[in-house]
């Protein structure tokens, strides 16, 4: 069996992986016939050009080490291996998106806050909302800048706050929206006192959340040391060893790709775990889908 042989079955079985992983993740409709034509060619390239410029750096990076490796010690498997491992792995045991809702949400109840005393001091509701850009956190400042200019170009209140809670896109900006729909509606006194109310739940969710993150990033501070470690262990070995010789042959290369997709297998159901599910919104187009 020549070493060729090994090296496609490994390439297979790592194309295998990444297609389980990207079938599994969701997909927009498919494009029309000609749109999909007018594509043709370039739709690989573009690919490409849509990661960004640090994985493909790390693609390139690890390409060349693969070739360096496949050529020192005759192990053709690392040539997709080892840009495989080079772009996967940093995303793998990065930060999931759970810490950067976290700030959205700080952001959120700073908004509400800064929003409450404006209204205590007699403002129109159109008005205050206006008025917070100037002192919006920059999380959630894109959003913000939108829902004033709706405001601004005449747009219906309550529209322009639904339309505010798509963008925000969770669902404690649903409950703000909510609620200052209801005070758009009804006009009355109060909403202050509710707003100040609302910020102060909101405070109280943002701790639960930071210290639920802070026991998450544990096994992933243990994971990140471990798979280092890992991989320091294998190249000095595989360059200056015996342990891992049997790994060289075809078979032992096959093996090789088993194991290291059953770590990847395993990293993966890490991120899996400590991620988290969103809580479900009750406003806008995301909560009209999940009641049909």
């Amino acid at each position: 069996m020549t070493p060729l042989v090994p090296a496609v079955a490994g390439a297979l079985i790592v194309a295998g992986l990444l297609g389980t992983v990207a079938g599994l993740r969701p997909h927009p409709a498919p494009a029309p016939a000609l749109a999909r034509s007018a594509i043709g060619k370039g739709a690989a390239l573009g690919r490409l050009a849509a990661l960004g410029r640090r994985t493909r750096l790390l693609l390139a990076a690890g390409a060349a080490v693969g070739v360096t490796v496949a050529v020192l010690t005759g192990w053709i498997i690392a040539i997709p291996l080892v840009p495989a491992a080079a772009a996967g792995v940093p995303v793998l045991l990065s930060v999931p998106p759970s810490a950067s809702k976290i700030d959205r949400l700080e952001a959120m109840e700073e908004w509400t806050r800064s929003l409450a005393g404006i209204l205590t001091a007699g403002v129109g509701l159109e008005q205050a909302l206006i008025s917070t850009l100037r002192s919006t956190p920059e999380a959630i400042r894109p959003e913000v800048t939108r829902l004033a200019s709706r405001l601004r170009a005449r747009w219906a209140t309550e529209d322009a706050l639904r339309a505010f809670a798509d963008e925000l896109d969770d669902a404690t900006g649903d409950l703000i929206a909510g609620n200052l729909i209801l005070a758009a509606r009804r006009r009355g006194a109060g909403v202050a006192s509710v707003l100040e109310a609302l910020a102060e739940s909101t405070a109280a969710d943002v701790a639960a959340r930071r210290e639920i993150e802070s026991d998450r990033a544990k096994p992933r501070s243990t994971a990140r040391w471990v798979t280092l470690i890992t991989i320091s262990v294998l190249g000095v070995l595989a360059l200056t060893g015996d342990y891992v010789r049997p790994y060289g042959s075809p078979i032992g290369q096959l093996l090789l790709v088993l194991l290291l997709g059953l770590y990847v297998a395993t990293l993966l159901w890490m991120r899996t775990m400590s991620s988290g599910k969103p809580l479900p919104r009750f406003i806008g187009s995301a909560a009209r889908q999940a009641a049909r």
